[in-house]
């Protein structure tokens, strides 16, 4: 009842349309989307076929064995798991989330659904969020990844650390467009660890928006790791479908 009247009272107040088809957000735990495009988004269940390391998709129907894509087996990470596909209603409450660092009702509650069904990636000593530079952190006024990687350590009651992995460099923002070369040059070296002490010998959560080829996260691990880190995994809300 409380919930259909904050509903009425939005759409009256403050109507808001869909950001990805113009129409009317009729709940207000959906956020920026509305239903119909919600259920237009893929959310990873479990029934897809997804790389074991990078969780890129690569089929509709999962595989009798673990799979990989080929692509990541360099990178320093040792598994990545996502919410769902960087498309939709899941795009454009990232997009949102660059500019309000608030966290939807529906975006909470599908973290929750990703950590009960992938209860071993969270099994970590620490939770970091992938940082800003200090230019993009001064221009945005926060860092998304922290707004996700608290919604995180209040759910798995895992410390959430952002003070002791830093962005050297402004790098350039990744385009789904750009090669994997590409991608890995603009990161390469634009890691550092603040706090090795605090970081030696534990297992590490990175925390995203988005993996797109697994570059940062990878340049991020490699940094974690050369400081004393243990084992690191990867949780975003999205994984981008690469050509």
């Amino acid at each position: 009842m409380f919930r259909a009247l904050q509903n009425s009272l939005l759409s009256l107040v403050y109507p808001q349309e869909c950001r990805v088809c113009s129409n009317s957000v009729d709940d207000i735990r959906n956020g920026v989307s509305c239903g119909e495009c919600w259920d237009k988004t893929r959310i990873f269940s479990g029934s897809e076929m997804l790389c074991d390391k990078c969780g890129a998709l690569l089929g509709e129907n999962a595989a009798v064995v673990p799979v990989r894509c080929l692509q990541c087996d360099g990178y320093h990470f040792e598994k990545a798991v996502a919410v769902g596909v960087y498309e939709n209603a899941l795009a454009a409450s990232i997009v949102e989330l660059k500019n309000e660092s608030h966290l939807s009702w529906r975006i909470e509650s599908l973290i929750r659904t990703t950590i009960e069904m992938h209860p071993g990636i969270f099994e970590v000593d620490l939770i970091v969020p992938v940082p800003l530079s200090k230019q993009r952190r001064i221009e945005r006024g926060y860092n998304q990844a922290e707004a996700i990687a608290a919604k995180v350590g209040r759910v798995t009651s895992i410390t959430a650390d952002a003070a002791s992995l830093s962005r050297r460099v402004n790098t350039q923002i990744h385009r789904v467009g750009m090669d994997q070369k590409a991608r890995e040059l603009t990161v390469k070296n634009a890691f550092e660890v603040q706090r090795p002490k605090f970081i030696a010998g534990k297992s590490i959560l990175l925390v995203d928006d988005v993996l797109t080829s697994g570059a940062t996260t990878s340049s991020c691990a490699r940094s974690l790791k050369k400081n004393g880190a243990g084992t690191v995994n990867v949780f975003t809300l999205a994984r981008a479908v690469l050509s």
